[in-house]
């Protein structure tokens, strides 16, 4: 039976014929916009009859593979009986350094040739490549005439090529296939409530649909979202958290599966700084021996994994890569785009500076998005879609290089700009985004482009930090809307300009939409008609709310009625650390307490110290690094002669994605409501709901405050063996705000006196 692939052309030829190293200079182009202008410059000089932007498509049969080739042309000429297929590419290098253009390049335009050959019965048609220098628009092109037969052997050749890697997938597809229809769910029983969460789950993908649910702590969210995604045979996943602990979760629920007999391929992607070999991360190929060459090497390091490996995680991608000698991180990105399932973090779905870009529309809508711990995705994605410049910045860059007239004359505009901005003094918050500095940002990045083109630059970190910074703005610039707010802040010697993005509701839902389906799910969706709202969700999208699986019995919650306002804190602060150690010596055990600080969660420590407790205290450090995270969380056993009392941030790393079962945490204290401090930037997310009818106190403090407090109570019962206390610190707990919004398990409270 003849196997059948289908392949864009692009990625065939770039899989074949791409060489040379990784260079950072050139990775993070802002030619994808630029690039376009000028593409469209050129194509409205065509003239009449000429076509462009053609989509082309046909089958080629190389052994025993059918391939099915597709893609889109830039242009095709009619010259008398000349028929010319032009392909078009964007370069901040000088033209007069193109001798003969890139083979990959041509390959490109050859395989569009074959395909219109074919298509129209042609005997003879040329290819032009045309080269744009991004700096001054001009253009050089190459000419070169093929008979058919010639562009079938060279497509024949090219497929040849490709086969050894196309063998590897179709054997990996054929496996996965085979693996599923017989596979089980890998526990004896389902939890309460886990099935119905799976068959939401299930109904959803299979549907094309999107879910939002909200699962308590205990559901198995990982599990159940996973094996009905993958029973739904629909193509390729992609798990999205935002905590290095949930992608574990899910690493080992794969693993789990395996055990079960499923059979596929999946990569977790580390961030770059993170999996980097060497000291600094750059990624030049002067500095790194594994961006040097990483081109010329990586087919080979593909073929090697996608044989030899399934759950492809961080320890195995570090093991290949060093072994073929390529870029950890270019690596796991090059094998995101060929495995059946990618755990990662929400950037690189959602993130417009670091999303993976060679995702086609086409394959999107084969893709499933599974998207954790969902809460998080709010505050994450006003930052994602803001970007921040700063005056300081261009000027550092100008003193730096005085030399460089075509940068220097960007910097000064830009500056300019900034002066004007500062000078004109009419607020700090417009809803109109400032076209003046925009326009001049954008020349900068074209300066800095044709900077960074030539061969001989020698850039700082400096410079390449203001280049990514600016393409960021830009990119932010580009989706400016009504939920954006331009923001100046001033000083006496600096101003800083913000685009900010105070509802991303629409932008997440614009990425999601163009997936085949979407499952956000969270502890704590709570309440639910905000996070609803904030993430996207619209009347045709399937909500899922389901009670925690575990008993009330299992919690002792208290309410101790004491203000824990800043103007109280001085006052009240010796009654909330009497309150923890009445708490401590009713249920002895490891105990988490949080604040809503950390100047106040110090000065609670100190407090705390002078009492004569049979306790081990410690206390989380600003920027923990992972070592130091591992040793606070290693204090919390259940053997442990003295119990620890761990003081802790709410909202931060010990607050939510730590597993700490049984007898290794007996009690969680939380001493306030997690409202986030006021500051400017809350204010205008207050007033812009408000200004929609909206409680926006509530959006803007409420709901993220009580979002950390659920979380981080939801550290105390993690299995149906576990009980424990969690006492809640604060006089508004008893409110009829908050009694509204306390969770169900949490009714059957104590008031403390």
């Amino acid at each position: 039976m003849m196997k059948i692939v289908k392949i864009s052309i692009r990625e065939l030829v770039e899989f074949v014929y791409k060489e040379g190293s990784i260079d950072a200079r050139f990775q993070a182009r802002s030619s994808m916009t630029i690039g376009t202008k000028l593409h469209q410059k050129l194509q409205k000089e065509y003239k009449e009859g000429d076509e462009k932007e053609v989509f082309l498509k046909g089958e080629r049969v190389v052994e025993d593979i059918l391939y099915q080739l597709e893609g889109r042309c830039d242009g095709i000429h009619y010259e008398n009986e000349e028929v010319i297929v032009e392909e078009i590419k964007s370069t901040a290098r000088r033209l007069s350094q193109m001798e003969e253009g890139s083979r990959v390049h041509w390959a490109q335009g050859e395989c569009y040739a074959y395909l219109l050959a074919k298509e129209k019965q042609l005997t003879h048609i040329s290819v032009q490549l045309t080269y744009i220098e991004v700096e001054s628009e001009k253009t050089k092109s190459f000419i070169r005439t093929y008979t058919l037969e010639e562009l079938e052997h060279m497509v024949d050749e090219t497929l040849s090529a490709y086969n050894p890697f196309a063998y590897v997938i179709l054997a990996n597809q054929d496996s996965r296939l085979k693996s599923i229809p017989d596979l089980g769910f890998p526990y004896p029983v389902y939890r309460k409530g886990q099935k119905k969460l799976a068959g939401a789950v299930y109904k959803t993908v299979t549907e094309s649909k999107s879910l939002y649910a909200n699962a308590p702590t205990g559901t198995g969210k990982t599990i159940s979202t996973l094996f009905p995604t993958i029973k739904a045979m629909r193509g390729k996943w992609f798990y999205v958290t935002a905590k290095t602990i949930t992608r574990t979760v899910a690493e080992e629920a794969l693993l789990l599966l395996e055990r079960k007999g499923l059979s596929q391929r999946t990569i977790t992607i580390t961030a770059k700084d993170k999996i980097c070999f060497k000291e600094e991360t750059i990624c030049q190929k002067e500095y790194c021996e594994f961006a040097n060459g990483y081109y010329d090497r990586i087919n080979g390091a593909l073929l090697d994994i996608l044989t030899h490996e399934t759950t492809i995680t961080r320890p195995i991608v570090e093991s290949y890569a060093r072994k073929h000698k390529v870029c950890p991180f270019e690596y796991s990105i090059d094998l995101s785009y060929l495995v059946d399932g990618v755990i990662c973090d929400y950037n690189y779905i959602f993130d417009p500076k670091v999303s993976l870009k060679r995702m086609s529309g086409e394959s999107k809508k084969k893709t499933t998005l599974l998207i954790d711990e969902a809460h998080n995705l709010v505050g994450r994605g006003r930052e994602m879609y803001s970007a921040i410049l700063k005056k300081s910045a261009f000027l550092e860059i100008k003193r730096m290089y005085p030399e460089q007239s075509v940068l220097k004359k960007s910097l000064a505009a830009v500056n300019k700009q900034f002066l004007r901005l500062k000078k004109e003094q009419e607020g700090d918050m417009r809803i109109e985004l400032d076209a003046q500095l925009v326009d001049a940002v954008e020349g900068f990045v074209e300066a800095a482009e044709k900077s960074l083109g030539e061969a001989d630059g020698d850039w700082s970190e400096g410079f390449l930090q203001l280049y990514f910074d600016a393409l960021s703005f830009m990119r932010i610039a580009n989706i400016y809307s009504d939920e954006h707010r331009f923001v100046i802040t001033q000083s006496s010697n600096e101003i800083e300009v913000k685009l900010f993005c105070i509802d991303p509701s629409k932008l997440i839902k614009h990425i999601t939409k163009s997936f085949q389906s979407s499952v956000f799910f969270s502890a704590t969706l709570h309440p639910f008609s905000y996070y609803f709202q904030q993430l996207g969700g619209s009347e045709d999208d399937y909500r899922f709310l389901i009670p925690s699986p575990f008993e009330r019995e299992q919690w002792q919650v208290g309410i101790h009625p004491i203000s824990t306002r800043f103007k109280d804190r001085n006052r009240t602060l010796s009654s909330i650390t009497r309150s923890i150690t009445e708490a401590f010596n009713e249920y002895r055990g490891n105990y988490l307490v949080f604040f809503s600080s950390y100047i106040y969660m110090q000065e609670a420590f100190e407090e705390m110290k002078q009492e004569s407790m049979n306790a081990d205290f410690i206390i989380q450090e600003p920027n923990m690094k992972e070592a130091a995270r591992e040793e606070f969380l290693n204090h919390y056993q259940g053997d442990r002669e003295r119990p620890v009392i761990g003081f802790a941030v709410l909202g931060g790393i010990f607050s939510e994605g730590i597993d700490l079962k049984g007898d290794r945490l007996k009690g969680v204290i939380v001493v306030g409501v997690g409202l986030p401090q006021l500051n400017r930037q809350q204010e205008i997310i207050k007033d812009y709901f408000n200004e929609r009818g909206l409680n926006g106190f509530d959006y803007a403090y409420v709901y993220p405050g009580l979002n950390k407090v659920f979380q981080s109570g939801g550290r105390l019962i993690r299995s149906e063996e576990d009980t424990g206390v969690i006492r809640l610190i604060d006089d508004r707990y008893l409110s009829p705000k908050y009694q509204s919004l306390l969770l169900e398990e949490w009714m059957d409270y104590l008031i403390i006196t």
